[in-house]
Parts: structure tokens; sequence; C-alpha cells
């Protein structure tokens, strides 16, 4: 009975943070796009930044990035834009579930290592491993930004 009792509050419990807009995980786990990876002195670095134009368009610059199955890199994000923006990195399949997802619940904390959520004028970082050959997408999905034009295409080769 103790059993079914524990068991029960951790179902109630971690579904009540996942309602309340919460999500994570990841850490360490194989992902299709690949894993979190380890710095490593002379890794590549690509700079993205993330940004708005003057006539409303949301985007990245670069706008598409591609990288070698194996490579492990540092991604080193700045928000020069003047709204909250993320970066999320996923297959094309995961990146619109998630923005389904976001749409529902648009103050959704990530602690996934393939994301990150940055105010205007905040940095950060991903170190990263592409594992698989394939075409990803990475977008900021807070609603509205992905079809103002804030998606890219991930290539690994």
């Amino acid at each position: 009975m103790k059993l079914m009792t524990l068991a029960t509050l951790f179902a109630l419990s971690t579904g009540a943070a996942y309602a309340g807009g919460t999500h994570g995980g990841g850490h360490g786990e194989m992902m299709d796009i690949g894993m979190a990876g380890q710095k490593k002195s002379g890794m590549r670095t690509i700079n993205i930044e993330l940004l708005e134009t003057d006539d409303g368009e949301m985007l990245f610059e670069p706008r598409d990035l591609q990288f070698k199955a194996g490579e492990t890199v540092i991604l080193a994000i700045k928000n020069i834009g003047e709204n909250e923006h993320e970066f999320v990195m996923d297959t094309v399949h995961a990146v619109a579930e998630h923005k389904e997802l976001m749409a529902k619940f648009p103050e959704m904390e990530h602690d996934d290592p393939n994301a990150v959520r940055l105010q205007p004028g905040e940095s950060g970082q991903i170190i990263w491993t592409f594992a698989n050959a394939g075409t990803f997408e990475f977008a900021c999905l807070i609603p509205g930004h992905y079809e103002a034009g804030m998606h890219g295409a991930l290539t690994v080769n």
C-alpha cells in the first residue's frame, strides 16, 4: 500500500510540474541531434546572435549551421535584440512538438542541454557533440518568434 501511495504521489507531483510549464532533462542522454559535450582546448566556437530587424523580423545570425558528425563545438549565443529569445536545437519533428507546447506554456522554463533562453543583452553557451548525420533545426520557440523568422537549418554531415 505504501509503495502504491508513493508511486501515485510521484506521478501527481511530476504531472503538476509539467503542467506548470517546466521541463528539463536530457543531461548526458543521447538525442537524435547528439548530446552535451565536454569543453576541450582547441574546440571550434560558433558565435550566434539573436536579434530583431527594424521591420519586425526576428532572426538568428548566422541563419544556418553546419557541422561534421562527431564534432564537438561551443555555441556562443548572445541576445543582441530588445526581446527575450531562446535557442533550441533538435529534430524538425521535436522542434514542432516543442513549439506547440510553448504555445500552451509560454513562460516554460528550460533545463535542457540543447537549449538556452536569454534576456536582452545576455549571453550563454552550449557545448555540444553532433553525433549523427542529418538535417535538424534550431529555433526560438517563444510564441510568435518562429513565425517572425526565428528558425534555421542545422546540417550535420
